[in-house]
């Protein structure tokens, strides 16, 4: 049978674009298909951190916390555009975990990591002094710094997706996987798009969709896979800017969990997350009001200045896809990943459970040498040395940003900073010979033009104005109602 394609990928979230990504860098012929904008569920609410997941030390998930930190260290490299150290400020609650417990965990976490990290070790640190002596309650004399990661989750996805092209793969969003027949070596899938329905022919699928991802073993199997899924529903809270500085908090609380409060874009600060069971609309996945409340009153019990619910600007929820290991906890369900191959009676399907933003990338090469037990898989993993698409800037991102101020002096530095965090050596592409922001286009504020929203469209698979304003960027966190509505306009009249 002549297949249209070596291995057809169903879910364009962080798993999905990262296995397309790897598998087109060895010379498989993949498509990938989403039915949505990419990154438009869970792989868009996260906590967006790179980090080793200080906490999973207490499960003694010492092989998660290695190579997640392992991992930190590689995709700190391959893009220092979209992911930026980010030190953790960990206040000592006496009433909780004792001091040494703390101190002990964190000379673990520094050992873990290796030898080779570029980030600084923890240190302790006395809380009277500034800044924390303002922010916290007087109460905190004691605590912790760390170090750990910052990442623009949606973008990681695009890029990966926009390297797995470049690289062969073809990317198809607003594309649904309807239809799954099985034949002993291949699939025939139907898919409906933008432009109808068509059929594809694959000699392997790969099932990384995330919340989904029963939904889609029933569409092949005829029922749900072999593992059980635990829905975890994670939601944050936006406030305005609760303190100066560019440090996180990380706060412990009574229920055993903790809550982060992190700098957002400028002028927000983001608390966050919960972990509540879900069985609703994974469609529609909305914060409820008691996640509201915890999460005020989390953060309360540290600042000086308690959180109200009237203070929130905006929020967000997404659904963990965590693999079902009778934790009796939501928190301490594994954030491992788990693969279910499937081989019998036909052409192979892999799906895949759990997986976290930081070790999306191993999980790929994982994923490849599990397909490798029922079909051939060429080649080696390459990935680890490799940046991802805008990311070559040699490791010195504050030198690249001062050789494109010095190319484009006349972008404002607020908005070429925004550029440069966020397309890095691709800010050429977008800006191209033009000498002056009247040769952008259409001014849409908030250092939005209309080059950009072109750049969009013909690079990263925008669509939408929410694609743009709310997964490519967080703009609509900045530009007035008038302002979004004229993007929208911008996108309707393209249609």
């Amino acid at each position: 049978m002549n297949a249209d394609y070596d291995l057809l990928v169903v879910g364009g979230g962080i798993n999905g674009a990262g296995i397309a990504r790897d598998a087109a860098g060895r010379g498989i012929k993949v498509l990938l298909v989403e039915k949505d904008d990419l990154a438009s569920h869970t792989s868009s609410a996260s906590t967006k951190l790179i980090h080793g997941g200080l906490r999973y030390l207490e499960q003694y998930d010492f092989r998660l916390v290695a190579e997640s930190l392992h991992e930190r260290e590689i995709l700190l490299a391959a893009a220092p555009h979209i992911i930026r150290p980010l030190r953790f400020v960990l206040p000592h609650e006496p009433s909780m975990r004792p001091r040494w417990m703390l101190r002990l965990g964190l000379m673990l976490y520094d050992r873990l990591g290796g030898r080779s990290r570029s980030l600084p070790g923890s240190t302790a640190i006395d809380l009277r002094h500034a800044p924390h002596r303002s922010i916290l309650q007087g109460r905190f004399v004691r605590g912790f710094e760390y170090s750990d990661c910052w990442v623009e989750d949606a973008r990681l996805v695009v890029l990966s997706a926009m390297d797995a092209e470049h690289r062969g793969a073809t990317i198809r969003t607003r594309c649904e996987c309807t239809a799954l027949e099985r034949h002993s070596d291949h699939w025939r899938a139907m898919l409906r798009g933008e432009g109808g329905e068509e059929q594809v022919v694959a000699r392997a699928i790969v099932n990384a969709t995330g919340p989904f991802v029963d939904r889609v073993a029933r569409l092949a199997l005829g029922a749900g896979t072999p593992a059980h899924l635990r829905l975890v529903k994670g939601s944050h809270i936006i406030v305005r800017r609760a303190y100066p500085g560019e440090h996180a908090y990380i706060f412990q609380q009574p229920d055993g969990r903790i809550v982060f409060a992190i700098p957002y874009e400028r002028d927000f600060t983001l608390i966050g997350t919960t972990d509540v069971r879900y069985d609703g609309d994974l469609d529609h996945v909305a914060i409820a009001p008691e996640e509201t409340a915890y999460l005020c009153a989390a953060a309360s019990r540290y600042f000086a200045s308690a959180v109200t619910e009237d203070e929130i600007v905006s929020s967000y929820s997404g659904v963990r896809p965590l693999y079902e290991d009778n934790a009796k906890s939501n928190s301490t369900v594994t954030r491992d990943y788990v693969f279910e191959l499937e081989t019998e009676g036909g052409a192979p399907i892999l799906s895949v459970y759990g997986g976290k933003l930081t070790t999306y990338r191993r999980l790929a090469e994982h994923a490849l040498e599990r397909l490798g037990k029922a079909m051939t898989v060429p080649g080696k993993p390459w990935t680890a040395g490799t940046p991802l698409t805008g990311g070559d800037v040699d490791g010195d991102f504050a030198g690249f940003l001062w050789g494109a101020s010095e190319r484009w002096p006349w972008v404002p530095p607020e908005m070429l900073q925004r550029l440069a965090r966020a397309y890095g050596t691709r800010i050429v592409d977008l800006l191209g010979e033009a000498t002056a922001l009247s040769e952008l286009g259409e001014d849409f504020g908030g250092t939005l033009y209309e080059a950009e929203l072109r750049y969009l469209v013909a690079n990263e698979y925008a669509r939408t104005a929410e694609d743009v304003l709310w997964r490519r960027s967080k703009l609509g966190m900045h530009l007035a109602e008038e302002s979004q509505k004229a993007v929208a306009d911008w996108f309707a009249a393209r249609a």
